[in-house]
């Protein structure tokens, strides 16, 4: 069953996340990710929370997720994220 990552984006440091941005879409699709959305404008409906910039990945599971988020290529990744962004980061299971 396909589950997602959802996550929620504040950018700190522009050049250093596009570095980030740029390498991250090969670690993903290593592990049969890809991306439905990656950014763009957001509308709140209801509720207080004000995303910043908002990211959905389907994986083909949560032990895809797992595995991709753990894995040796995106934890060099995943430092250079916190280093310029302060993020949010879930597991959805799929339907």
């Amino acid at each position: 069953m396909a589950a997602y990552v959802l996550v929620n984006v504040e950018i700190t440091d522009s050049a250093g996340f596009a570095e980030y941005r740029k390498l991250v879409p090969a670690t993903i699709a290593a592990f049969g990710g890809r991306f439905l959305t990656r950014g763009g404008a957001t509308e709140v409906l209801e509720g207080e929370w004000q995303p910043h910039r908002l990211v959905i990945i389907e994986f083909p599971d949560v032990a895809a997720i797992k595995a991709w988020y753990h894995s040796p290529e995106y934890q060099r990744l995943l430092e250079l994220r916190k280093r310029t962004a302060t993020s949010d980061l879930v597991i959805l299971d799929g339907v």
